[in-house]
């Protein structure tokens, strides 16, 4: 992996603050420096071993499934080499070896019932078959189909963990940040785009008690056919509307200090490993939650989440209230922020007079070009202090809502700017500062590790000193 310096730094503006996802962008990109063999993945060759890194091996045939399963997740492949392949697998098997000599614990129950909620998802995707399966991926039996992706899913999660313990503890100074900053060259520095800092104020529909009920009995029915050996994962995946758990299966780690909602948290902490909890209301919707393990103060749960529907008579109902807030801030009754405070209806949002945090940045300015579809037309012709009118949203919780925003300040487009630009300089730099601890753990490790590497491949030119030459 490569040390990102500041000519890196417009990549580090497109990278996702996702290390594990960061971390495979870099491997994938620069993991070698010239293209050798230039030979095509879709060739076929007698299958061997061509590494081994301390107790793993990577087999010719593991750079294939590679190909094909970054193929199928729409990634293109082009100028992708095996050379680069195969050193994003021996970064992968140098990270799940290095997590068993540090004694990093993956239990093999954990892995099993992640193996179950997997496959579960899949059958239950496809509609397809256990044999199904088993010849897609090119099996004899089930049994080694279970054996291959039990596998697959250890080294993935030991892979995991041991990264997150490299970057876990690495932080970053205010001073570390300036000269993080003052090392990027004056003609390089990127230009944000036009920002907006946005209010607004929520109205959500009164829901009726048989919609109510209506979702009680079906989350209801879910906990019957959990009970009786369905998968919450599953149940999870296909029909919760939380966006931030559905498609992890619903899992979620939690302690007292989670920022989540009363209800929620009383629920989650009254019950025993094991046991899910009967339907309840919060602000959100109704839940079912399950409690995987508890772990001293910390909480590994699921959960499923469903917002009742809303009728037509309760939307109207919405919408008036909202044309008549708007009337009153339009003829200078009130101001747009007290209008939040004593009148919408979002927790988040209503204490700061309506104002949004965007929660990439975690401040409050919005890049106009990065705005999904719906906010950007309601507020790209809006001038500063302009209300708009009331319109329909879904959020992604589920439901439907009416809502007023307004522009309170607009940005112009400039270049990197310290001050006014700090919390985004930040992340960029900490993110500089944690890809470096990675090659430099990984150089280390290297030197430590017995890695072996067979055939035409020792002809490749890695970046990582693989070959220890």
């Amino acid at each position: 992996m490569k040390f990102i310096n500041s000519r890196n730094f417009l990549v580090l503006l497109l990278a996702v603050f996702s290390i594990g996802e960061l971390q495979a962008q870099e491997i994938i990109s620069d993991t070698v420096k010239k293209q050798a063999p230039k030979s095509s993945y879709k060739r076929q060759k007698i299958d061997g071993v061509i590494a081994t890194v301390g107790d793993y091996i990577v087999l010719d045939s593991d750079i294939d499934k590679n190909f094909l399963e970054l193929a199928a997740n729409g990634n293109n492949l082009e100028n992708v080499t095996r050379c680069q392949m195969l050193g994003k697998l021996l970064e992968e098997r140098l990270y799940a070896h290095q997590a068993l000599q540090d004694s990093i614990i993956v239990k093999d129950s954990e892995i099993n019932s992640m193996m179950e909620e997997k496959i579960g998802v899949m059958l239950e995707q496809t509609r397809g078959s256990m044999d199904d399966l088993v010849k897609y991926y090119k099996k004899n039996s089930e049994e080694e189909f279970r054996t291959y992706f039990f596998e697959i899913l250890k080294m993935n999660k030991l892979t995991s963990e041991m990264t997150n313990k490299i970057i876990d503890k690495v932080e970053i100074t205010p001073e570390e940040v300036r000269t993080f900053f003052k090392g990027i060259k004056k003609e390089e520095l990127p230009t944000f785009g036009d920002e907006l800092e946005i209010s607004q104020i929520v109205i959500k529909p009164q829901v009726t008690e048989a919609e109510k009920q209506k979702v009680r009995d079906r989350l209801n029915e879910f906990k019957k056919e959990i009970a009786a050996g369905s998968s919450f994962y599953s149940k999870a995946v296909l029909y919760s509307q939380d966006p931030g758990s559905k498609s992890n299966g619903g899992f979620m780690k939690v302690n007292r200090k989670t920022p989540l909602v009363k209800e929620f948290k009383d629920v989650a902490f009254s019950l025993d490993e094991g046991q899910i909890s009967e339907p309840f209301e919060t602000e959100y919707g109704f839940h079912i939650v399950y409690i995987e393990k508890i772990r001293g103060q910390d909480v590994d749960l699921r959960h499923i989440l469903i917002a009742p529907k809303i009728s037509e008579e309760s939307l109207k109902q919405a919408k008036d209230k909202a044309t008549l807030i708007r009337k009153k801030i339009v003829d200078g009754e009130i101001s747009f922020a007290d209008a939040a405070r004593s009148e919408s209806d979002e927790i988040e949002t209503k204490a700061n007079g309506g104002a949004l945090l965007n929660p990439k940045s975690l401040d409050s300015r919005f890049e106009l070009t990065k705005l999904d579809a719906m906010l950007y037309g309601q507020v790209s012709n809006l001038k500063t202090g302009e209300v708009s009118l009331p319109f329909i949203d879904e959020p992604r919780s589920g439901g439907k809502v009416y809502k007023l925003m307004m522009v309170t300040n607009r940005i112009a487009a400039h270049p990197a700017d310290y001050s006014t630009d700090y919390i985004k300089i930040k992340e960029f730099a900490l993110k500089d500062k944690q890809i470096k601890e990675i090659a430099k753990w990984t150089e280390a490790k290297i030197k430590d590790t017995y890695i072996k590497i067979n055939g035409e491949y020792r002809d490749c030119d890695f970046l990582n000193n693989w070959l220890k030459k």
